[in-house]
C-alpha cells in the first residue's frame, strides 16, 4: 500500500511510534472498527504505517433488527462495511457477539435512568464497559501492544504519564464522552485521529486509501434507538413506564397531565402542550424538575433552570495527583455540545463525590448527564450529575 499524503509529508514519515522504542512492524495493534469512516480510516492509516493491525467489530444488538437501519453504529450494515474495509486493506478482522453484555451494561441502565427521572448518556456507558473495558481485555488476550479507536481526542505524554486532551478540531472533539477512561486504560489506548484538522481531512484520508465508506454519513441516533424514539424502547423494556401524572408549576398548581415521565427531560421546551403562561404572558414553559416517585413534571420560566452549582457522583480523576481539599479552578462542560465554562471543583462528602460551583449560572442541567473537567484542554476527569445537585 502506498503511503498517503498527510500535509506536506507522508503519514508514515510524520507519525510518532504508537509504542515508544518499538518499530511499527514489531507492534501489534487492535483497532475497534464500527464500520464508520473514522475507525476505518484509523485501521487503514495504521496498516499503511506498517503496524500489524487486527480489526475487532462488536455486534451489540439484534443483527436482524439492525439491518438497514441508518444513522446508527454497530448495526448489520456497519458490520458488513467493517469487514469490507478489513478485506480492502488486508488485515485480520473478527466480529464478536456482545449483545448480552451490551444489553446488561448499557440498554438496561438506559431504561432505568429514565424511570428515575434522569437523562442518561448511553455512549459514555458503552465506552466505560464493552468498548474499553471489554475490548481492552480482548486486545490483551490477543497479545496486542495497544488498542486504537477512531475517537477525536488526543493522548499526550505528560510528566506523570499519558494524559487525555481535547482533539485538535473542537467541533469534532469527543473528550466529553471519554471522561470515564481510567489511567490504566489510557496506558494502552491510542487515538490516531485526534490531531486531524477536521472531519474532511479524515474523509480525504479514507478516499486516498480507496475505502468505500469515505462518504458514509456520521451516526446521529443512539445505536439501539431507531428514529430517535427512545420512549418506545423504554416501554418495551419496562412495561408500565408510561404511567400518567401531573404537570405542575413551581407552586404545585396542576397545569395539565402527561403520559409518562420518560417523555421529558430537564430544560425541555417543546412538546409540553401547555402554551404560554397564564394571564396572557408569552414567556414559554420549560421542564424544571422531574419527580419520578410522584410521577410529577414541574415546569416554569427559563430562569427557573439557572443553577449556581451541582453535585457529582462516580467521579473519575485523571489529573496529576489528587484533587486538593481546597478546590481547584477549572473549566467544565455539562453537556456534550456546550462550551466549557469557568467553575471551581471541590471534594464532596464521600468518596467519588465532587461539588461544582459555576462562576456564572448554568441552565438546563439534567441529572444523569456528565460534567467533565478541563485545564487548558487537558481532561482532568468528570462525574455524573446527581438529582440532589
Amino acid at each position: 500500500m502506498t503511503a498517503v499524503q498527510h500535509g506536506s509529508a507522508t503519514a508514515r514519515e510524520t507519525a510518532q511510534p504508537l509504542v515508544p522504542g518499538k518499530a511499527p512492524n514489531e507492534t501489534k495493534v487492535v483497532v475497534a472498527m464500527s464500520g464508520g469512516v473514522d475507525s476505518s480510516a484509523t485501521a487503514a492509516l495504521l496498516a499503511d504505517q506498517g503496524y500489524e493491525v487486527i480489526g475487532l467489530t462488536l455486534q451489540l444488538y439484534d443483527h436482524g433488527a439492525a439491518v438497514g437501519r441508518k444513522n446508527a453504529c454497530c448495526a448489520g450494515q456497519d458490520i458488513h462495511d467493517a469487514r469490507n474495509v478489513a478485506d480492502k486493506i488486508g488485515i485480520a478482522h473478527y466480529v464478536l457477539d456482545y449483545q448480552s453484555r451490551f444489553r446488561d451494561d448499557v440498554i438496561e441502565d438506559f431504561a432505568d435512568a429514565y424511570l428515575r427521572g434522569e437523562t442518561p448518556i448511553p455512549c459514555i456507558t458503552c465506552n466505560q464497559t464493552v468498548k474499553f473495558r471489554d475490548l481492552l481485555g480482548l486486545a490483551r488476550d490477543l497479545g496486542a501492544d495497544c488498542l486504537a479507536t477512531g475517537h477525536y481526542v488526543r493522548r499526550e505524554m505528560g510528566a506523570h504519564g499519558p494524559e487525555l486532551h481535547r482533539a485538535a478540531d473542537p467541533k469534532r472533539d469527543q473528550s466529553y464522552f471519554l471522561f470515564a477512561t481510567t489511567r490504566s486504560q489510557l496506558e494502552m489506548l491510542r487515538f490516531p485521529l485526534g490531531p486531524m484538522a477536521d472531519k474532511d481531512a479524515t474523509r480525504a484520508l479514507a478516499e486516498q486509501f480507496g475505502l468505500a465508506v469515505a462518504a458514509k454519513p456520521d451516526s446521529q441516533d443512539i445505536c439501539f434507538v431507531p428514529n430517535g424514539n427512545y420512549a418506545g424502547v423504554i416501554e418495551k423494556l419496562r412495561p408500565g413506564a408510561t404511567e400518567p401524572g401531573d404537570i405542575v408549576d413551581r407552586s404545585g398548581t396542576v397545569l395539565g397531565r402527561h403520559d409518562g415521565i420518560i417523555h421529558y427531560t430537564i430544560g425541555q421546551r417543546r412538546g409540553l402542550g401547555l402554551g404560554g403562561r397564564k394571564g396572557g404572558a408569552k414567556e414559554p414553559f420549560y421542564v424544571l424538575a422531574i419527580d419520578a416517585e410522584a410521577r410529577r413534571v414541574m415546569v416554569g420560566p427559563r430562569q427557573g433552570l439557572a443553577r449556581s452549582g451541582i453535585a457529582l457522583k462516580g467521579v473519575n480523576w485523571l489529573g496529576a495527583g489528587a484533587l486538593d481539599a481546597g478546590g481547584r479552578e477549572v473549566e467544565v462542560k455539562v453537556r456534550s455540545a456546550a462550551a466549557p465554562v469557568a467553575a471551581v471543583i471541590t471534594l464532596g462528602g464521600r468518596p467519588g463525590e465532587v461539588e461544582v460551583r459555576f462562576k456564572a449560572p448554568e441552565y438546563g442541567i439534567a441529572p444523569g448527564q456528565a460534567c467533565v473537567f478541563y485545564d487548558s484542554g487537558q481532561v482532568l476527569g468528570g462525574g455524573w450529575i446527581t438529582a440532589g445537585g
